[in-house]
């Protein structure tokens, strides 16, 4: 791995971060131990913790002054409400501060696994210009002992577009992601502020410009415990799913109904979602 001191990095890693004192050891450690054919950068948002990750953050950044560019948010950077929409403006803030030519995600419960991680990723990036998006498989872990698991199934292919995302199915863990870095010179689309699931609507703009390729490889640990949003963002969260249903119809406006059909099979599903949750609690 080399740092940067480069305007451009070639990727910018991006960890949003909040109260994961517990877990940020392993993601610093996961990304340090890249081997890496060119420059990276580190770029780390702390949205006001109330544990002692700032202070872990801050002693990293020392010892890596070129490589770690830290935001230690005082005050955290909301919204406040709705709760669906937490840590939205650490991560919208953060993204526009990546310089890399590509952006790899690592919230700060998360960990890579595999040292070659980026550099596989990259090298595909580079030989496929059509492509937006490269994820990879992930070994999924609970703090509560549940029983480990991939996140993706052998089924998954190995070539996917928007049209896979549409169709309301969810095959990209955020820390296995590396995309181009669009929003550098792009803002986010109108309708991404009003959509609660911000990883879907940045996956939506992307996949919208190029394909996504998937390496069959576990190269990192997806932790799931009970303070992480997935679950907040649930098929038990009534307001979610309304939400949910209203972001594929502002993407089935804003795509000029491009992939309709698709898009109204979606929407069936979720009013039938929405009838049956109104029924049983009503």
């Amino acid at each position: 791995m080399k740092s940067s001191n480069a305007v451009s990095p070639k990727v910018s890693v991006c960890i949003p971060t909040y109260n994961h004192e517990k877990f940020i050891h392993q993601t610093f450690e996961g990304i340090l131990m890249q081997k890496t054919s060119f420059e990276i950068e580190i770029v780390i948002g702390d949205d006001a913790s109330t544990d002692n990750a700032p202070q872990i953050i801050e002693e990293y950044a020392k010892q890596h002054p070129t490589l770690i560019k830290a935001f230690i948010h005082k005050e955290n950077q909301g919204p406040k409400a709705p709760k669906e929409f937490a840590g939205r403006n650490n991560v919208l803030m953060l993204l526009k501060a990546c310089k890399g030519d590509y952006v790899a995600f690592c919230e700060g419960d998360d960990y890579w696994t595999d040292p070659l991680k980026l550099q596989k990723q990259v090298d595909f990036m580079e030989a496929n210009p059509d492509y937006m998006i490269c994820h990879h498989n992930m070994q999924v872990i609970y703090e509560d002992h549940s029983p480990e698991h991939f996140f993706n199934d052998t089924n998954q292919k190995i070539e996917s577009t928007i049209k896979d995302i549409l169709e309301d199915r969810w095959f990209m863990a955020t820390a296995s992601v590396l995309f181009r870095n669009h929003f550098r010179e792009n803002d986010f689309v109108d309708w991404h502020s009003q959509a609660a699931a911000g990883d879907w609507a940045l996956m939506i703009q992307l996949a919208a410009i190029g394909k996504i390729h998937y390496i069959p490889e576990a190269m990192g640990v997806y932790r799931k415990h009970n303070a992480g949003l997935s679950n907040v963002h649930s098929s038990t969260n009534l307001w979610f799913l309304k939400n949910r249903r209203q972001m594929f119809v502002n993407v089935n406006e804003w795509l000029n109904y491009q992939y309709n059909h698709t898009i109204q099979q979606t929407l069936q599903a979720y009013d039938e979602q929405i009838q049956a949750y109104e029924a049983n609690f009503s």
